[in-house]
């Protein structure tokens, strides 16, 4: 028996990295979030105010397809899980594959078939054709994606470094879309009152979205080509996916990223109802860049702090102060701006307090992909199984479950709430409407309801999950740390 020697801890660690392959990553997640920032952002617009779909029937499409998922994310989990590594290593490869199909789907999501056939029935069948295409081949590329950070180290300060550099990818992809878009996608028109107004263009939306799609293929292939494998994957996959994923079930610190994975990712999805906000309420699309920018600009700021305070404080203990302030200003925003001028006062009180939840939500953002490495570590330390794609593909799941709660829930309340109809209010703003309270009397006084009244929720029970429900606090994680690197040295010696 070869001699197994552990890795001391104070010695630097063997699969430690740079700031080149955490860029590497980031140019990984800027490409995800291309594409996917775009679909999520501006499809529910393409449907009612260019495809012409009612809200109910744009929720169903996206009920159905997160239906889907429920088959289509597990699959791709054991697909992925019972490969068997390449000279690329495992989960790589993918980001060449991929890449591609991913890219042309998106660009399909946007094409207006109205165009070709008046059949609507025809164009609702291709709507929901494009949008699942794009979803299964998303999951094919997400699950190796976030995968991938496991295997390029198990150091946990590159964990940090690439969880870091992610967010900073994220921002980049997710930041594009939405700053320019309202630049591109939105023309001047003339509504029936002879006034000049602002509305969606169907071609622009596809030009704008072949543009997104191209890009991600690009950063996709630099981040093939940056990244590499450094952790060892089995060479012969010996995945019990029935044991795996019960035993996530008993996993209080996986059920509580989960959870938070649900409310988190559905949060995002909801937030891109704000540009009904800005063009009906407001009557300005182009605020929603800056309402981007003051969910953003905190993030650049505290990328720069949050490795060394998540060295300092733990990664649980950062997060559950950071939802706080983020839960604060998402409330006080609810009970504050209906009170205010909207042409006045209300934006400018708006933004600010988006401000602060973009700054309290940062840390959330920043560590989170480093906390779901941890689950898997922990998991792994409690079990002795390690699955980083089935891990992944039911935390996909769950985040996109919680995109789907926020399209089907977010469609149904713009409609049967707030009375939006795309077919009239497209290119109109402050709509009256029968009152049906003294907050809610107009169709824009519904939409800035429930756009502020679900943040004010979700925020809120984001941080009692984790405050209260995660359990990986900084000094728990240490035996985990600990059990990783002598298991890790041994695997090295024994190579």
């Amino acid at each position: 028996m070869k001699e197994k020697k552990a890795v001391e801890p104070g010695a630097q660690h063997p699969n430690k990295i740079g700031i080149k392959e955490g860029m590497g990553y980031m140019l990984g997640d800027a490409g995800n979030l291309f594409v996917l920032t775009y679909v999520s952002y501006c499809l529910k617009l393409f449907h009612t105010d260019v495809l012409g779909f009612s809200g109910t029937k744009s929720a169903r499409l996206f009920l159905f397809t997160r239906l889907w998922d429920a088959i289509n994310d597990p699959l791709w989990g054991m697909v992925v899980s019972k490969r068997k590594p390449s000279k690329d290593g495992k989960f790589r490869p993918y980001l060449k594959w991929v890449s591609v199909p991913l890219g042309i789907s998106a660009m399909l999501c946007f094409v207006d078939f109205s165009r070709f056939t008046s059949n609507q029935a025809i164009i609702l069948l291709l709507a929901y054709v494009t949008y699942i295409a794009f979803g299964m081949l998303y999951t094919g590329m997400n699950i190796p994606f976030g995968s991938l950070a496991s295997v390029i180290t198990d150091d946990p300060d590159g964990r940090t470094l690439l969880s870091t550099f992610r967010s900073i990818g994220g921002g980049i992809g997710g930041a594009a879309p939405l700053l320019l878009a309202p630049f591109i996608i939105y023309v001047k028109t003339t509504n029936a009152a002879g006034e000049e107004v602002k509305a969606a263009d169907g071609t622009r939306m596809l030009l704008f979205g072949t543009v997104m799609a191209v890009l991600s293929i690009i950063f996709y292939m630099a981040c093939y080509k940056t990244t590499k494998e450094r952790v060892p994957s089995e060479e012969e996959p010996n995945v019990d996916l029935k044991k795996t994923y019960l035993g996530l079930l008993k996993s209080r610190p996986f059920v509580s990223v989960a959870l938070a994975g649900i409310l988190i990712s559905g949060q995002l999805q909801f937030a891109s109802l704000n540009q009904y906000l800005f063009k009906n309420y407001f009557e300005n699309p182009n605020l929603s860049v800056i309402g981007t920018m003051a969910n953003y600009a905190p993030m650049v700021i505290m990328i720069l702090l949050t490795p060394r305070l998540v060295k300092r404080f733990g990664k649980k203990e950062l997060a559950g102060t950071g939802s706080f302030f983020a839960a604060a200003a998402a409330v006080a925003m609810f009970f504050v701006t209906p009170h205010l001028d909207r042409h006045g006062a209300a934006p400018t009180v708006f933004f600010a307090l988006l401000f602060v939840i973009g700054f309290g939500y940062s840390f959330v953002s920043i560590t989170n992909w480093a906390v779901v490495a941890d689950v898997i570590d922990y998991q792994e330390y409690k079990t002795g199984l390690r699955n980083e794609s089935a891990i992944y593909a039911v935390y996909t799941f769950c985040r996109k479950l919680g995109q789907t709660l926020a399209d089907v829930g977010g469609l149904y309340l713009l409609e049967k709430f707030a009375g939006y109809d795309g077919a009239t209010m497209s290119n109109l703003a402050y709509i009256d409407q029968p009152a049906r309270s003294a907050m809610v009397n107009t169709v824009s006084d519904g939409i800035l309801f429930i756009c502020t009244l679900i943040p004010a929720i979700v925020y809120t029970l984001v941080w009692a999950l984790m405050q209260f429900g995660y359990p990986l606090t900084k000094a728990r994680l240490e035996p985990v740390y600990a059990y990783m690197r002598e298991k890790r040295g041994e695997v090295m010696q024994e190579a």
